[in-house]
């Protein structure tokens, strides 16, 4: 189960004081985050771990590695493994595309570590509810769910995909790689299961031109999204790139 933890030597607290959430720096912060999920579905706040913080996590990722469950599949940007009959098989819910990477369950983690103590934080929680328009996050009691690690590895790769039934997604990262790792999103593509397919069609073969575009994600930034295609481009070299 997780619990209430204190993560205030992790935050860059001399950018983001979110334990005091009446901040200017703060109110400034929640603002600029909330115009930007509103206007491109993401919003990137910059630095918001210190750098010790951010090594700590990757070290700890790093010692848990050879425990990671290795995900390769085959499947559309749905996340469907099988296809779709009634659908042709130049639709999108019948394209097939590889994807591969490992991911390390929050239970593997120590209850005492940065991880933890970062998701576990209730001023993180309540800074992304606030920026998200929501009440109020609470913490997951499933051992396995509040946080994972995904790594990608050389040669992983995540294909385009939605985040069906996530409202949002949180992601912190915390390590570059070396080529490759660059993020897409393509906002607002699929309103409907009954919508046009051309478009969706045009950005998960690579011709999707303008309705694409680059998140500039860097180590150390917090990255709030809303459930859309989005595809990381492979890792091709050794040097993972990891998320929290």
């Amino acid at each position: 189960m997780a619990h209430d933890t204190d993560g205030s030597d992790l935050i860059r607290l001399d950018l983001y004081p979110i334990n005091r959430p009446d901040d200017p720096a703060v109110r400034a912060m929640i603002a600029k985050a909330k115009a930007d999920i509103d206007r491109d579905q993401v919003c990137l706040i910059d630095n918001f771990i210190t750098e010790d913080a951010r090594q700590a996590m990757v070290d700890e990722a790093t010692a848990t590695l050879p425990s990671a469950h290795t995900n390769r599949s085959h499947r559309t940007c749905f996340l469907n493994q099988k296809p779709m009959p009634d659908r042709p098989d130049d639709h999108p819910m019948n394209m097939f595309f590889d994807a591969s990477y490992r991911m390390m369950a929050y239970d593997l983690f120590d209850t005492q570590g940065p991880l933890h103590r970062f998701y576990g934080w209730e001023p993180v929680r309540k800074v992304i509810a606030e920026i998200l328009g929501i009440e109020k996050l609470y913490l997951n009691d499933d051992p396995y769910q509040p946080a994972n690690v995904i790594v990608y590895q050389d040669g992983d790769r995540s294909t385009w995909h939605f985040d069906r039934g996530n409202e949002f997604t949180v992601t912190l990262m915390l390590q570059d790689a070396e080529a490759g790792g660059e993020f897409e999103i393509a906002p607002e593509i699929w309103p409907h299961d009954d919508a046009d397919p051309a478009p969706l069609r045009k950005v998960i073969t690579e011709e999707g031109g303008d309705l694409v575009r680059m998140v500039p994600r860097s180590p150390a930034s917090l990255v709030i999204f809303r459930g859309q295609p989005q595809r990381p481009t492979a890792s091709r070299k050794s040097k993972a790139s990891a998320c929290a």
